[in-house]
């Protein structure tokens, strides 16, 4: 039992990671992003250059730049990987967000699509379409029971073996999403977006310029879509096409959940992850896709602004 707790808290993280940086794009700024999986590829890639020094096919190997890799070691893709993603999203925002925001959601998807598709493609192209992952820093291999504190923790819970890996990714989650959370909650630059959500233009009129605010908003989420794939690269080989199947479980969260929610992202991801873990474990392993979408399906019939989602009046 402990063990599937800890496997369904780790495979809860990585979607609550996608759908928080999801939900607040989509709940504040009302831009439903398609490319947000693609986000979640570039942190992975990024994060396998900066980390290692693999050598990759496609374009790169004939133009002679196959080995790439900087070996910098983890550590360092962690504090580079996010603040290059938060990059990029503050130039979508700039570039193909904001233009978008007074056009209908259909736009708004056929537009992010394919951009998702044009980056799956270059990546293709430049990188080939081998699968990767991104090796376990050397300090975070073996079983946390080994580790000085949180072993003794992990002991005392009745936890016995569990990869280490596993704890830092649930540990870096629950910190991310913490500051989010007190960002978006407890702060004038959280109530400033707040406000602009429920009513931008009289925001406006009051003197407060919201532009700002949403590009920041626009690069948290985007960055913590890279750190999923960062975190997510060791335990999952991913390659270009990757994004679109990381994408459909993180909007699903972010349904279920309800869109804008931080606490029902959370709630969701959390739920879907033990879910998939609990199939896994009890030998259902072809099952644990289908029972997300069986789960979601039945919360949306009964609540369909989704968990903590504000009903929608008529």
């Amino acid at each position: 039992m402990a063990r599937l707790l800890i496997n369904g808290l780790q495979a809860g993280a990585i979607y609550i990671l996608l759908a928080v940086g999801l939900s607040i794009i989509l709940g504040t700024l009302k831009f439903v992003n398609f490319a947000h999986g693609a986000l979640y590829i570039i942190g992975a890639y990024l994060g396998l250059i900066i980390a290692q020094d693999p050598s990759f096919g496609g374009k790169l190997a004939e133009w002679g730049f196959g080995d790439i890799g900087l070996g910098f070691g983890y550590l360092a893709a962690l504090v580079v990987v996010p603040l290059v993603v938060f990059v990029i999203g503050v130039l979508m925002e700039r570039f193909v967000a904001r233009p978008f925001y007074d056009r209908p959601d259909t736009d708004q998807i056929l537009l992010t699509y394919g951009i998702a598709l044009i980056l799956t493609e270059l990546f293709r192209v430049l990188f080939g379409g081998a699968s990767r992952s991104i090796d376990q820093p050397p300090w975070a291999r073996g079983s946390a029971t080994g580790v000085p504190v949180l072993g003794d923790a992990l002991t005392a819970l009745g936890i016995n073996a569990v990869s280490t890996w596993r704890i830092v990714i649930i540990l870096l989650t629950a910190v991310l999403v913490g500051i989010v959370f007190v960002l978006i909650e407890y702060t004038d630059f959280g109530l400033t977006v707040r406000a602009g959500t429920v009513d931008a233009e009289m925001v406006e009129l009051l003197g407060v310029k919201l532009s700002r605010p949403y590009l920041v908003v626009f690069g948290i989420g985007a960055a913590l879509a890279g750190v999923a794939g960062l975190v997510g690269g060791p335990l999952v080989n991913f390659n270009p096409d990757y994004g679109a199947t990381i994408l459909v479980p993180a909007f699903l969260t972010v349904v279920v959940g309800g869109v804008g929610s931080i606490r029902g992202a959370v709630i969701a991801g959390l739920s879907f992850g033990l879910i998939q873990a609990g199939l896994v474990q009890f030998g259902f392993s072809e099952w644990a896709q289908v029972g997300i979408y069986a789960v979601a399906a039945v919360v949306l019939l009964v609540r369909p602004q989704g968990l903590l989602g504000q009903e929608v009046a008529a």
